[in-house]
């Protein structure tokens, strides 16, 4: 990273919010890439994913956070997620927190303001110069009009709110005036990972999310909760067709039942989804072979949550 300008700017933006409020589809239009997945199922985001979003021109890098819900942990995996949340944002350089502007400023919006500017006021008792600087999107402002007036007020109005910014992280709407304030206010410093990363998650894990994610568009409410991908296999063949093996793990034999579909129609439908998506990233043509397993009480099991690397 050498050739990176002299003078740049670069930093940890840890995105805190109510499950599904849009903070994966806010990641990936900050990047500019499908870095993480999302749908309209609560607790899709698992782990802490890293989208990076370089600007030569300006010597910015922001390294947006991706985190799961704010929630109360219910099992093993819910736990570490919450964990995650808390580690991660104690590690930032800001936080933006995420509204879904549809829904309004609610108890839970305040809840995590205020747990924010605690992390911030503990941050300056330790005398870190510049803590934590708070800033909130209010998303889907696309579909408020002049209804997101009053949110925009209840939002700038939270506990510790330096700066509220009106955005669509479907339609891009408002992205890249947030994206620039961010990065005027991140840290001075050289650029953390190489400008033409995306995310510094390993290829395995961000293709077994895509298939995730099209497993989340096409369940039922009793089986995203309970899906889990790995990748076990990739390889390129000299032709240049790629060869990926996946398991889809679910809790019982009723929801592999449900997940097949009559006649494989429901895996299918994932596979084919997931293909596409995956061969976006890849850059070439691919072939899915997709095995749904029974991994009962995973989500419940420390062993195996190592393993999927949740830590």
């Amino acid at each position: 990273m050498s050739d990176q300008p002299a003078d740049t700017r670069s930093g940890f933006i840890g995105l805190a919010g109510r499950p599904n409020v849009g903070k994966s589809t806010l990641v990936n239009a900050i990047v500019g890439a499908k870095v993480a997945i999302s749908s309209v199922r609560p607790q899709t985001t698992r782990r802490a994913i890293r989208g990076v979003a370089t600007d030569l021109e300006a010597g910015t890098q922001l390294v947006l956070v991706d985190l799961p819900g704010v929630q109360r942990p219910r099992d093993e995996l819910t736990s570490r997620m919450q964990k995650k949340v808390e580690g991660e944002l104690a590690g930032a350089d800001v936080a933006l927190l995420v509204i879904n502007g549809e829904e309004g400023v609610g108890a839970g919006d305040r809840f995590i303001a205020e747990t924010l500017l605690g992390a911030r006021n503990e941050a300056r008792e330790r005398e870190e110069s510049g803590a934590l600087p708070i800033v909130c999107a209010v998303n889907k402002a696309d579909r408020l009009g002049r209804n997101i007036v009053p949110v925009l007020v209840a939002a700038s109005e939270l506990a510790g709110v330096d700066e509220v910014f009106p955005v669509s992280a479907l339609t891009g709407e408002g992205v890249p005036e947030l994206a620039s304030y961010l990065a005027s206010i991140v840290p001075e410093g050289p650029y953390m990972y190489p400008p033409e990363d995306r995310s510094d998650q390993p290829r395995e894990l961000l293709l077994a999310e895509l298939i995730r994610g099209q497993a989340l568009i096409r369940t039922r409410d009793e089986i995203p909760h309970s899906v889990e991908v790995k990748v076990t296999g990739l390889e390129q063949r000299e032709d240049g067709l790629w060869l990926v093996d996946a398991e889809i793990w679910v809790e019982s034999d009723s929801q592999k039942r449900i997940l097949i579909g009559k006649n494989g129609f429901k895996v299918g439908e994932i596979g084919t989804g997931a293909r596409k998506d995956i061969e976006q990233e890849l850059g070439g043509k691919v072939h899915l072979d997709l095995h749904v397993k029974v991994k009962r009480k995973w989500r419940r099991d420390e062993d195996m949550l190592d393993r999927l690397g949740i830590d």
